[in-house]
């Protein structure tokens, strides 16, 4: 360390946000929203909020379990696999429906497997059931089973590493759409008080002219005109601070970008992950912690990640990483005849 090092001592350098990640997910989301390149040095104020996204979400990725082979012959011995679907026969024919795997195999002809995630609604059923405590059988007991159902695959990669930086992509994609919809909102909300303000103008003026301020001070009419008067000036006090407050139309742009930003600042608000620790029995039905296995009380601890999306009109959606070969691929049409059948 020279002499001026030692009297005035460099701060560390700290390290640049802009990756090759962020740039492409940068130029993503110009996709999404062309006008955001219109900004003010767009790039360099979205780059951050979008490392403090791929950071959050890369470090929810990595916590998910394992991808589970989806396979008629995995059923029985996979417990993650057995929960899921209630019969080895219904894996094949349930995957098999979704248009988005087809497709991947069709554009990935030399490829025997994939990874893809799958998408499940969980539900909770009460009822009571028939229980085993030591030597004890235990009638009206009651139970919680849980069912897996909606099953839905649209993402899928060749590899597991490759699946889990497309979920990346897509949360922090999903992310930032959040925060173009309450830029929507925002303008539809300015449309609406801008109408909102004519109206008031027009009711203003016309109680002007009827004399209200300057009317006979004399009578009920007078004094019901001041009051209404009064009222309007309150809702168009009212009116023009909610409009100031949503900036501009001049600085929409700026506007634009900022939203923006703050969205992808703050990624915990706009999606996060409930690993939810479980403990089944054969049949689904939910082990409360603390129960022994003893006395025929067993069970396969699995952890089903929950993905909570506030905007999403599903809520809470289970989740699981899958391995499916195209040997179980069934073809689209035959399966979708088989349903058909049942639609009226």
């Amino acid at each position: 360390m020279g002499f001026f090092d030692r009297l005035w001592p460099r701060k560390p350098a700290r390290p640049d946000p802009q990756t090759e990640q962020t740039r492409a997910l940068a130029d993503r989301l110009t996709e999404l929203s062309p006008p955001l390149k219109l900004a003010r040095d767009w790039r360099a104020r979205l780059t951050p909020a979008l490392a403090q996204s791929l950071s959050y979400v890369s470090d929810v990725v990595r916590t998910l379990p394992p991808a589970h082979e989806a396979s008629a012959a995995n059923w029985l011995a996979d417990p993650y696999i057995h929960a899921f679907f209630a019969a080895p026969d219904e894996i094949a024919h349930v995957l098999s429906r979704s248009a988005e795997l087809h497709a991947w195999f069709e554009s990935h002809p030399l490829a025997n497997e994939t990874y893809a995630v799958l998408g499940m609604a969980m539900s909770e059923r009460r009822s009571f059931g028939v229980a085993q405590h030591g030597d004890q059988v235990h009638a009206d007991v009651a139970q919680t089973t849980l069912s897996f159902d909606d099953h839905q695959v649209r993402v899928c990669g060749e590899t597991e590493a490759d699946l889990r930086a497309l979920i990346v992509q897509r949360v922090v994609e999903q992310i930032a759409l959040e925060g173009l919809a309450q830029i929507s909102a925002d303008e539809t909300r300015r449309d609406a008080l801008e109408q909102e303000r004519a109206l008031l103008r027009t009711r203003l003026q016309l109680l002007t002219r009827h004399g209200a301020g300057t009317h006979r001070m004399v009578g009920e009419r007078a004094v019901a005109d001041a009051a209404e008067l009064a009222r309007l000036e309150a809702l168009i006090a009212a009116n023009e601070q909610a409009l100031a407050a949503l900036g501009l139309k001049t600085d929409a742009l700026e506007h634009e970008l900022s939203v923006i930003c703050e969205v992808l600042a703050h990624p915990a608000q706009h999606a996060n992950v409930e690993m939810r620790q479980l403990r089944l029995s054969p049949m689904n039905v939910l082990i409360e912690p603390g129960v022994a296995e003893t006395g025929g009380v067993s069970g396969a601890p699995i952890v089903v990640p929950l993905a909570h999306i506030p905007a999403s009109p599903a809520g809470v959606r289970a989740f699981s990483l899958v391995r499916f070969a195209r040997k179980d691929l069934q073809p689209l049409p035959r399966v979708l005849d088989e349903d058909s059948r049942f639609v009226i």
